[in-house]
């Protein structure tokens, strides 16, 4: 897929409040400072469409940009953030959960996982296990892979699969990606172009 066209159209303060066209949807979201940001500017060679901070937990809203006039890419608010207070988290918790599971535009959910934390994070894991317990569709972006050696992803995603098959049957599809040095892109994209395929407009 090349993209000729990636637009910011508005951020949304809760599910209810989003675009009621069918326009197709793929939902990004990771721990707050898990590159999410520099991945989506990535994937649309867009070297500021989403913020970059280097504060975690900056985004609070339903980030949507129109890809290719066509579709939706939508950026979610991090989880797993402890420096905020509790009741914003449940409200940031509540905001992911109702787009998540009553999104019916959403396709596919890309979980971001940090490849450089190893052993893998309770708090992914745990994550993980909500979304599949919810039925929701998603893959995973293993993401700042280019600070390893390449032995070190491997063994980084290894760690990661051995404690997802505790609780799974198999893994799920998942992408090795480096927004420095745009790994992956292509992948995605074509996983991302092949579902716009065969998805009814």
């Amino acid at each position: 897929m090349e993209i000729k066209h990636a637009d910011f159209v508005a951020s949304f303060p809760n599910e209810s409040a989003c675009p009621r066209e069918r326009r197709a949807e793929f939902a990004f979201i990771g721990r707050s400072n898990v590159g999410k940001s520099s991945l989506i500017n990535m994937l649309t060679s867009r070297r500021s469409l989403a913020k970059v901070s280097g504060t975690p937990g900056k985004t609070r809203l339903l980030n949507f940009f129109l890809i290719n006039k066509f579709w939706h890419l939508v950026d979610l608010p991090g989880y797993g953030y402890a420096r905020v207070s509790k009741s914003e988290q449940q409200v940031l918790a509540k905001l992911i959960n109702d787009y998540l599971l009553n999104r019916e535009q959403m396709l596919v959910a890309f979980v971001l996982i940090d490849a450089t934390i190893n052993p893998p994070s309770k708090v992914d894991l745990a994550f993980l296990d909500h979304l599949g317990e919810n039925q929701v569709p998603f893959a995973l972006i293993f993401t700042k892979t280019d600070r390893l050696k390449p032995g070190a992803v491997q063994n980084s995603i290894q760690a990661f699969s051995n404690e997802m098959l505790k609780t799974w049957s198999e893994m799920p599809k998942y992408f090795i990606s480096s927004s420095h040095t745009r790994a992956g892109r292509a992948d995605i994209l074509e996983y991302i172009e092949s579902l716009l395929k065969v998805t009814p407009a």
